[in-house]
């Protein structure tokens, strides 16, 4: 085989005649966006729709400074150096084969913690006009049980004593922010692109939270200057492995150090609140609208609490990957009707929405065998996604009177699942900001299943459902005595009497 052309600006025009290339000129784009947060999902969806956009020029304004914000993230950041910062986007179709593309809208990347300052800068830029943010949604930084702000968080505590060498994103907006203010520069817009309900209004909460302590002097003129839409994202977007790698380099000849693996699926819809400018991303697909909550609802119960159900039980099961388990008949029956019998009573009306059709995608996206995401990385963060993805429908239910059979089964699972082994006595590999203290939980729920619910950071006051708590421990308790596969199927059983 010959050698492999490493991707980068100087070998583009080679690679433009093995895959579709940037046309527009990367020299002439200048970064009006700066986004913190430059993984997979973000290189997959918000720089993908800005790629769209560039190419049908007259946009050039609108590129991505691209913000590797943790010390854990030097690697794509050292990846987007010695590649200009371009990528390869690798779409599996569902019916197996892959459409290639390079994408060029990241034309600026800079790695925070070897210098906080340069980042600062950046962001108070009078040319930075969206800074936004894909930083999971543990950075939130909130309690679950309050929906305060951690200030016990010991970064946070070091931002508040160390203004000018930050480590958190709202330790970097406040110091852009106060230069803004001070040199008369405009206001910008702070958009989420996490899976968060009410992403905008959850990040001005966080970010006015941490000025009122940090810089006080700061809070009106944020209020008055910084706009903070709410955003529906969605494309499942799996870990890049050595395989994908291999497979780009044995199709294309390209050496690609970290390309982005997704679906074909791709959606975007955004609140048209942004205080100075944005982008005319309604050109390639994204929708701009009044009400984000209505889609927001419905894509993270379905969507994102769908792939934690999956996650949970296919973990216990064995299986490795999400399309093992939702072509798993049996689970699949479950998440079908998890999501006809809970979800969607708690959606109430969506206008323009066909809902059936809806959830028959899910099915088949959860199912595309090319796309191989690992049920470990579904799992990841558990304690942050199931607050925010399960327990709006629990509530609902608890309160309408309502099913929450499954989702209490998905909760004993879980609770299984943190004590760290699978049904076949295989060792899971759990990563969870709070792992240490969910296993703890776990170990003690052992003869006292209740004992997990405690968790009130994750579940808040749950465990005060007397409703809930008998059927987590019921379900728990079957689980232990008979496994998933068997509870499963007797649960699907009974609500088709």
């Amino acid at each position: 085989m010959d050698k492999p052309i490493p991707l980068n600006q100087e070998n583009l025009s080679q690679i433009a005649e093995v895959v579709s290339c940037p046309t527009y000129d990367r020299s002439k784009v200048n970064a009006g966006i700066v986004h913190v947060g430059i993984g997979g999902f973000h290189r997959a969806h918000q720089a993908y729709y800005t790629n769209e956009l560039l190419e049908k020029g007259g946009h050039h304004n609108w590129g991505i400074c691209g913000i590797a914000l943790l010390p854990f993230d030097d690697k794509i950041y050292q990846v987007l150096k010695n590649q200009d910062g371009l990528y390869t986007v690798m779409i599996k179709e569902l019916d197996g084969s892959l459409s290639i593309k390079v994408i060029g809208s990241i034309v600026e990347y800079l790695f925070a913690p070897n210098n906080p300052l340069i980042v600062i800068e950046k962001m108070a830029d009078p040319n930075t006009r969206i800074i936004s943010l894909t930083i999971t949604e543990g950075g939130y930084n909130y309690d679950e049980a309050t929906g305060e702000f951690i200030f016990e968080n010991p970064n946070i505590q070091h931002d508040l004593t160390h203004p000018d060498a930050p480590k958190t994103i709202f330790g970097y907006l406040a110091q852009a922010f106060k230069l803004r203010k001070e040199r008369g520069t405009q206001g910008c817009t702070i958009q989420s692109c996490d899976n968060i309900q009410g992403n905008g209004h959850v990040t001005k909460k966080m970010v006015l939270s941490y000025i009122k302590k940090a810089e006080p002097d700061l809070v009106a003129w944020v209020n008055s200057n910084i706009a903070f839409p709410n955003s529906m994202v969605d494309r499942i977007t799996p870990v890049t492995t050595k395989d994908d790698i291999e497979l780009l380099k044995d199709k294309t000849g390209i050496q690609d150090d970290w390309p982005v693996v997704c679906e074909p699926f791709l959606q975007w819809v955004i609140e048209d609140d942004f205080s100075s400018g944005r982008p005319a991303w309604e050109e390639v697909g994204a929708q701009f609208v009044s009400d984000v909550a209505p889609y927001e609802r419905m894509k993270l119960s379905l969507l994102n609490a769908g792939h934690s159900v999956l996650g949970i039980l296919g973990a216990l099961v064995g299986y490795n990957t999400i399309d093992e388990v939702v072509n798993d008949l049996d689970i699949k029956t479950f998440l079908i009707t998890f999501m006809d019998k809970e979800v969607t009573p708690s959606l109430g009306e969506l206008k323009g929405i066909d809902l059936k059709s809806y959830k028959a995608s899910l099915i088949e996206r959860f199912g595309n065998q090319n796309i191989k995401d690992q049920v470990t990385r579904i799992c990841s963060e558990s304690s942050a996604k199931i607050p925010k993805f399960l327990l709006p429908t629990v509530k609902y239910q608890l309160s309408n009177e309502g099913e929450f059979s499954y989702s209490a089964l998905v909760i004993a699972a879980w609770a299984i699942y943190n004590k760290g082994l699978n049904e076949n006595g295989d060792l899971l590999e759990i990563s969870d900001a709070m792992k240490d203290e969910l296993k703890q939980k776990a170990l003690m729920s052992i003869n006292n299943p209740k004992l997990f619910l405690e968790l009130e950071s994750v579940f808040g006051v749950l465990k005060e459902s007397s409703q809930f708590v008998e059927a987590y421990e019921r379900a728990y308790n079957k689980i232990v005595k008979y496994g998933i596969k068997k509870c499963v199927k007797d649960i699907n059983s009974s609500l088709k009497k």
